[in-house]
């Protein structure tokens, strides 16, 4: 098991939360929750707020960009072999409708080849609080093994 998953699985999702936004201090921008962590699979909340919104009052899409990063890059660290290195690469998003609500990252990986050394595209999809999809995003992890 990954030092992240065992970090996860001990501290609980709070406390995890708050590590991970204290090594990366711009994802405590959106308040993140990382609620569910394994391999292939990570899920982020992003409670609604107004330091998050923009002119129209919705989530502002760089915090929605935030989120999906968030969650790929969880999702990534627990799924490659022990000893790999990875960072993100590139990411292609696309804005589906406007968020006026707590909002929901999830990315899946578990379709993807964690074993091979490469570019791996995340798919993320974010829903809002009534399970509509807002936004989705390819985020391109670039994975190097030891």
């Amino acid at each position: 098991m990954s030092q992240v998953l065992n970090m996860f699985t001990s501290a609980g999702p709070e406390a995890f939360s708050k590590m991970a936004c204290q090594m990366a201090p711009y994802f405590s921008s959106i308040n993140p929750l990382v609620s569910e962590l394994r391999e292939g699979h990570a899920t982020v909340q992003v409670p609604f707020s107004r330091e998050i919104t923009n002119h129209l009052g919705s989530v502002h899409a760089i915090a929605m960009c935030n989120a999906a990063e968030l969650a790929a890059g969880m999702m990534t660290n627990v799924s490659i072999p022990s000893g790999a290195r990875w960072i993100p690469k590139g990411m292609t998003v696309e804005y589906q409708a406007k968020a006026k609500s707590s909002v929901t990252a999830v990315a899946d990986g578990a379709a993807l080849d964690w074993a091979s050394e490469g570019d791996k595209v995340v798919p993320v999809v974010i829903t809002d609080a009534d399970g509509k999809q807002v936004f989705t995003a390819q985020i391109t992890m670039n994975v190097k093994l030891s």
